[in-house]
């Protein structure tokens, strides 16, 4: 494990401050977004990338965990990738222009038109970026991914919020994503020069790995996204922006915390999967790393999400707070086998993938549904919690049939987490009984920023008496302190003269 982490460090270090940028500018546009639209704009854009993420996800090719895979690729092979993904933009792009009507007959709202053919173009755009921007992930070089997240994301931000400020129209939206791409295309031949040719060559080669991962994807995509649908027919469009809302928030923690892991875990499960010990050691760790930061911050978002909303979106969107609260603490819990997917993929397991997802989508559908249907927007997210603690259940069972690894065991790795994750959510919720009714912005940032250390604080603590009562066990407490050793080794050999 020890190479492994050695080579995660540097990755790390550069995700880390990418995801930290980027999350930051995904907040800042969400909150001034949400100063200057409506829910039901939200709403609207919503079924539109709902519908994209479908189509997508239904013609995903994961090109790029093929190439990742791939022990030596070729020009001929990142062109090939290039193509293929240039013939799959184009299709979507002509696939959405001709169902750009009848969707907005369905849901009895022309504006859908327009969004649609705007989103097609997007994609067009995304499937035109450079092929070989997968040479850096290959080698976990993610300086140049750092730069290209950043300055998509901020060209973005930049195109929408000055649409939202001056129309104050739901296409801020719309153009922040076309702008997004745009940027996306543009920085990835800035920053690796490359000319790509047509060729149809390799394309065997790339369908015998993706086939089933792609099959797998397109369940997976219906399984998270057609909610999004079922809402916005059933309950209207400004139901469905408070769904939407509050999904992007709750996920956002989880995501960004540990995003700058899982981007590196797969490359380095596949660097060892000829070694079945080495690779469940190293999933072990792994997974043990990524659910004592996830899970804490996807927790505690939950437990502050009612402040942090008034603070930074007014009472206009409180009715998302607990949609947030219950979301925010499944996708924290769900962290405990959240690498059960680079796991799989590193083995060849894609079909084992698929039927799991198939399995999800063939439960989630009835549920979710019935719980729209009986129960409005609060059974969508009852229905949502049951989901997806089953989910986690499945995935840790998927990780025994993996590596051997007991569920009892993978529970047993992260039981500190657990009990300090729990402290820290009772001593938080317990001292926000003792705040006054706040009357002023200030009087409710005070009380955030309280809670936030806080928690901190209490789950710091307990997790390290536990670790010391336990004789300082190997974990992830472990995992930290010789993580943070290198990059402090790596900064100090930097400042040096």
């Amino acid at each position: 494990m020890n190479s492994v982490r050695g080579r995660l460090v540097k990755a790390s270090m550069w995700m880390s401050l990418s995801r930290a940028i980027v999350n930051g500018l995904t907040m800042l546009s969400t909150v001034i977004l949400a100063w200057f639209l409506a829910p039901a704009d939200f709403g609207l854009v919503a079924l539109g990338t709902t519908m994209l993420a479908i189509v997508t996800g239904a013609t995903e090719l994961s090109l790029t965990q093929a190439l990742i895979r791939h022990d030596s690729p070729k020009d001929s092979h990142f062109n090939a990738a290039w193509t293929l993904n240039a013939m799959r933009g184009l299709l979507i792009f002509l696939l959405f222009a001709l169902a750009a009507y009848p969707a907005a007959k369905f849901y009895d709202d022309d504006r859908l038109t327009g969004i649609m053919l705007a989103l097609g173009f997007s994609v067009f755009l995304s499937g035109l970026i450079n092929p070989r921007l997968i040479t850096f992930q290959r080698d976990l070089i993610f300086r140049q991914e750092f730069f290209l997240s950043v300055s998509q994301k901020f060209v973005g931000l930049l195109a929408s919020v000055i649409v939202a400020a001056i129309w104050h129209s739901y296409w801020a939206l719309v153009v922040g994503i076309v702008a997004t791409q745009l940027a996306n295309f543009v920085v990835s031949y800035i920053l690796l020069p490359y000319l790509p040719k047509i060729t149809f060559r390799h394309f065997k080669e790339f369908f015998s790995f993706s086939a089933w991962l792609s099959a797998s994807q397109i369940a997976n995509t219906l399984n998270w996204r057609f909610d999004v649908l079922l809402i916005g027919k059933i309950l209207g469009p400004t139901s469905l922006g408070y769904y939407s809302m509050g999904n992007n928030l709750a996920i956002l923690p989880t995501r960004e915390t540990t995003a700058p892991l899982k981007q590196t875990i797969y490359p380095s499960f596949a660097n060892i999967r000829h070694d079945a010990e080495r690779l469940a050691a190293a999933y072990q760790r792994a997974q043990a790393l990524v659910t004592a930061i996830a899970l804490p911050v996807g927790v505690g978002f939950a437990v502050i999400a009612e402040r942090l909303v008034l603070l930074v979106l007014g009472e206009t969107w409180l009715p998302v707070v607990f949609i947030i609260q219950a979301l925010a603490a499944v996708f924290a819990i769900q962290t405990l086998g959240s690498l059960v997917q680079p796991l799989g993929m590193a083995q060849g397991e894609t079909k084992m993938l698929f039927k799991r997802d198939m399995q999800m989508f063939a439960v989630r559908v009835p549920i979710i549904f019935l719980g729209a249907m009986y129960f409005g927007l609060k059974g969508v997210i009852l229905s949502r919690i049951f989901t997806g603690l089953l989910s986690t259940a499945i995935n840790l069972f998927l990780v025994k049939r993996f590596t051997n690894i007991s569920v009892l065991q993978q529970l047993s790795a992260n039981t500190r987490a657990l009990i300090s994750v729990l402290l820290m959510a009772a001593g938080v919720i317990a001292a926000s009984y003792f705040f006054p009714e706040p009357s002023e912005k200030i009087e409710i940032l005070a009380q955030l920023i309280t809670q936030i250390a806080l928690g901190i604080f209490l789950y710091c603590s307990s997790n390290f008496l536990l670790w010391v009562l336990m004789k300082k066990p190997k974990g992830p407490e472990t995992e930290i302190f010789a993580i943070s050793s290198q990059i402090l080794s790596k900064l100090r050999s930097r400042a040096l003269p």
